[in-house]
């Protein structure tokens, strides 16, 4: 999970370049569980957690940057806990890239590179989280968002410039820079290398004990593992859902109501010439003239419009008024005037003169109120149902607002609360394997594991038709499992992990083997265990990589060795070791093939430009000077994880 928060902040131009928006990241994600007063963690909020020339690094951003984090990964794993992603590196990870970015504009300061107010403005007004409705830069938007993150119009500000500054910084020192056409057909030419060798797995199961572990012995395993036994944090929710048969259905538009539709619509209900056609417009009337009398003589107009070098389009159904408004009164005069399939008299218009073939020629009668009473009575009833739902869903947010419980409201309503079992916040019912969170829940579960427990919200299901009162009323922090609890599976793990161990040692003594025997097989048949057989590999680089998943480490380790040599890779989750022998490599080449030189020269390029980047921000670092107050660090971390 933690490669996804370091996907997230990597680019072409390096993991530095784009951590100089890492505020505004801020600014749209970040709780607002930390501010900048008071006291944090035993130290003042003046305290800094590093010191980058001149420029302090404070607490508060570190710990709302941090939590930044954490919420963007939890969009594609919604289950990782600060503690998960914290004991992963990833406060660290954090840190050294706030320095980084620091770094960078503090050094173009010092050499006199400044981001003005205008161009901060133009970034601020180019962002789309401060949109209005009209889709143009919303001074409203921008302040509501501040005042909702607890923001200042400042520190937006300072992020947005040392972002700029970050990019003055290096996209001048990378501009340019490329690997050079021998190193990419190099490259390109390992997609098409072999490799043939073999791979032996060492189970650990196969070395686990069978016997238990004493008390003694599996309460010091538990101890030195727990954050393996961590469980997710769990809630329950209750629900109701309301819509249109909870209002009157029993509202039905009057007489007067009815007659004042029919008089705003009158000009629908009047009789009108309802007319198609298809039309040719040219630069002249002489153009238009011969274009006429050529499809009076027999011709299509289609094919005669195009023989001139011109193009027909077709005029949906419309009428007299809609057509004048389109074009004019002059041509809407011609084309009503004219017959059914006959060309109408070449009028001009503003692009030219128009000759217009009248397709078809519908007369519609005109409908008196009692007519279209029924029609009418219809739609007003749709749109008082809709009033009334939207009326019935303005009070019920008024009474969620108001504090009123979520019981009450429903009683009010007569619909049936619902309560969920403990769910996890990727929507699966904690302890099952197959339940999940009901549909209902779908579009609101994030919102539910972001609330207090206790305190409804209103939510749409179905925009304008179906309505959600819900509300979180218990929730289980994420917690080491006690031990009584999941001693099986404590067992089970103390089992794998003293097997790994064995299993470890078993890889040894069969890399040992090797020097003496002709073949991996034959160094893992010497095991007294019955191990699995060594399976002989031969494959193409290009078989493994470039698809939608995961190379497998042990072959992702076969095609990094040198021929003739054997290496060991510890398996995941202590379920083993893997012997990878390479016996001979087949060198492929892309010679001539230009395409694939091109893309590997690609790839190069962005590689190169980081490498730059991170070289180009060290050397800043060393020269400026940089502090870390690991006593600060430490006080952010405890305050992260609760600890006291």
């Amino acid at each position: 999970m933690i490669s996804f928060f370091r996907r997230i902040f990597s680019s072409k131009l390096g993991l530095a370049i784009t951590l100089a928006f890492i505020g505004l990241i801020a600014l749209a994600f970040a709780s607002a569980d930390v501010s900048g007063t008071g006291t944090f963690g035993g130290i003042s909020s003046s305290d800094s957690v590093a010191v980058v020339g001149d420029e302090k690094i404070g607490i508060a951003e570190f710990a709302r940057t941090t939590n930044s984090a954490v919420d963007q990964i939890r969009q594609d794993t919604p289950t990782i806990t600060m503690r998960a992603f914290i004991n992963n590196d990833g406060l660290k990870d954090v840190l050294d890239r706030m320095i980084d970015r620091t770094t960078l504009s503090e050094y173009a300061r010092q050499f006199g590179l400044r981001a003005g107010d205008n161009l901060v403005n133009s970034e601020i007004m180019q962002m789309p989280a401060f949109r209005g409705p009209d889709g143009n830069f919303s001074q409203a938007a921008y302040e509501s968002l501040l005042v909702q993150r607890s923001l200042t119009d400042g520190l937006v500000r300072n992020d947005l410039m040392q972002g700029l500054l970050n990019d003055q910084m290096t996209l001048t020192a990378v501009r340019g820079a490329r690997m050079p056409n021998k190193f990419a057909e190099r490259y390109a030419g390992l997609l098409s290398e072999s490799r043939k060798g073999s791979i032996a797995f060492i189970p650990s199961g196969v070395f686990a004990p069978k016997d238990d572990p004493s008390d003694e012995k599996l309460k010091a395993f538990y101890a030195a593992n727990t954050t393996k036994y961590l469980r997710p944090e769990r809630r329950t929710v209750r629900f109701a859902t309301f819509g249109e048969q909870h209002i009157d259905t029993r509202i039905v538009p009057s007489a007067a109501e009815i007659a004042a539709r029919f008089e705003r619509d009158k000009a629908d209900y009047a009789a009108s010439d309802i007319r198609s056609f298809t039309r040719v417009i040219v630069p002249t009337e002489d153009a238009a003239k011969a274009i006429k009398d050529k499809v009076e003589g027999g011709a299509t107009l289609s094919a005669v419009a195009q023989e001139a070098g011109f193009s027909a389009s077709e005029v949906a159904a419309t009428d007299r008024a809609a057509y004048t408004s389109d074009t004019s009164s002059a041509l809407a005069d011609a084309a009503f005037t004219a017959a059914r399939g006959t060309i109408a008299d070449p009028v001009r218009g503003t692009l030219g003169w128009h000759v217009t073939r009248v397709d078809s020629a519908e007369k519609r009668a005109a409908r008196s109120l009692a007519d279209v009473t029924p029609e009418i009575r219809t739609v007003l009833t749709q749109e008082l149902q809709i009033k009334a739902l939207a009326d019935l869903s303005a009070r019920i947010e008024e009474e969620v607002d108001g504090g009123t419980p979520l019981t009450e409201i429903a009683k009010d309503l007569r619909v049936e609360v619902t309560t969920t079992k403990p769910l996890t916040a990727d929507g699966r019912v904690y302890g099952s394997a197959q339940e999940t969170a009901p549909q209902e829940l779908a579009g609101v579960l994030k919102t539910a594991f972001d609330m207090e427990e206790g305190e409804p919200q209103l939510a749409e299901i179905t925009r304008g038709e179906t309505f959600l009162i819900y509300e979180t009323t218990e929730i289980t922090e994420s917690s080491t499992a006690p031990l009584d609890e999941i001693k099986d599976q404590v067992i089970a793990g103390w089992k794998l992990d003293e097997g790994a161990k064995l299993a470890k040692a078993a890889t040894d003594r069969i890399l040992k083997r090797m020097a003496d025997e002709s073949s991996l097989s034959a160094a893992v048949g010497k095991e007294e265990e019955r191990l699995p057989p060594a399976e002989n590999v031969n494959l193409n680089r290009s078989q493994i990589v470039g698809q939608d998943r995961q190379v497998p480490p042990p072959l992702a380790l076969l095609f990094s060795m040198a021929t003739g040599t054997t290496k060991k890779l510890e398996a995941a989750n202590n379920l083993g070791w893997f012997v990878v022998d390479l016996d001979e490599i087949s060198a492929g080449s892309a010679e001539g093939n230009d395409q694939l030189i091109a893309a590997a020269a690609q790839q190069l390029q962005a590689a190169l430009v980081a490498e730059y980047t991170q070289q180009l921000t060290a050397a800043m670092s060393e020269e400026i000077g940089v502090e870390r107050n690991d006593a600060a660090i430490e006080a952010v971390r405890k305050q992260l994880l609760g600890e006291t």
